[in-house]
């Protein structure tokens, strides 16, 4: 939304509300069109999404890149329309159209603090939905601030409309969210952007180092969170949603190497994105910062 202004992004959340109420097999087929004609117009991040690919999947044949290229950006389309269905719709609507799979109640089980790993899908904000409305724990996240204020405003009114999580920007200092976890709350953890140098290390992620947050790695160890990961994918159509709970994993961080274990991390994403190549967030500058000296990658 960055470039809207006040007015601009008042008119796009007026369309979300208009929309959400629409049968969902409709709002894909919209969403399709959208990311259709974000393909054709957004130049850059479609650069980004090819080179990305390339660096990631050298052994494919280029036209197979760009053919998952197009494929995500349908996807990519839906997941910003459908906002308007997780931001604005009634909770019993929400769980009649997200379907969840594995241990989701783990959390409510498990007498300890809890880490969830979500990756970053298309669908990581049904992830977040889900986190509510099938468990009782309240949950605390950290979130990107949006430089736009009309839309960071919508975007924090929808995520914790539920009453039952609060979220943390990244700017601020960690001690808040950690007064949380220690609360009680299950700390929904995003560990796949590239924030910069700080506090991070260069693992690698499809063979190419990616600056990579330590973080997850290091509460683990010092707050004695159990981390399970947490995967959301959009389904076909008007089919809905699907939220994996995996396994928890129970030796994890596992060692004192903390670049061994956000290598596990990295290892764990590339498999999801096996199984869901066209829906991780290949529009995002995964590789933007590089080592002392290296060049740029875009």
């Amino acid at each position: 939304m960055k470039g809207l202004g006040r007015l601009g992004a008042r008119a796009v959340l007026g369309l979300l509300w208009l929309v959400h109420g629409l049968p969902l097999g409709l709002q894909a087929a919209l969403g399709r069109g959208l990311g259709a004609v974000l393909h054709a117009l957004a130049r850059r991040r479609r650069r980004i999404a090819l080179r990305n690919l390339e660096l990631c999947r050298p052994d494919w044949p280029l036209a197979k890149r760009q053919a998952l290229v197009r494929e995500h950006f349908g996807w990519l389309g839906r997941s910003l329309l459908e906002r308007g269905l997780l931001w604005y719709a009634p909770g019993e609507r929400l769980k009649q159209l997200i379907h969840v799979e594995g241990e989701v109640d783990f959390a409510e089980k498990h007498p300890g603090p809890v880490m969830w790993l979500v990756p970053h899908f298309m669908g990581l904000d049904v992830a977040g939905m889900a986190s509510q409305l099938f468990q009782t724990r309240q949950v605390a996240s950290i979130y990107q601030r949006q430089s736009n204020a009309v839309f960071d405003d919508a975007m924090k009114k929808g995520r914790l409309r539920f009453g039952r999580a609060e979220i943390f920007s990244r700017h601020e200092r960690a001690l808040p969210l950690v007064r949380a976890i220690k609360r009680g709350a299950v700390f929904l953890n995003l560990p796949d952007m590239d924030f910069g140098a700080k506090d991070a290390a260069f693992v690698p992620f499809f063979g190419v180092p990616a600056a990579t947050l330590l973080a997850p790695a290091r509460m683990a160890a010092s707050l004695k969170l159990t981390v399970q990961p947490v995967v959301a994918e959009m389904l076909p159509g008007g089919q809905g949603y699907r939220v994996r709970f995996l396994p928890p994993w129970t030796d994890f961080p596992g060692t004192d190497d903390e670049v061994a274990a956000t290598r596990r991390i990295n290892a764990f994403i590339e498999g999801e994105i096996e199984r869901l190549p066209a829906q991780y967030l290949w529009v995002h500058r995964r590789f933007k910062t590089r080592p002392q000296g290296e060049a740029s990658l875009y």
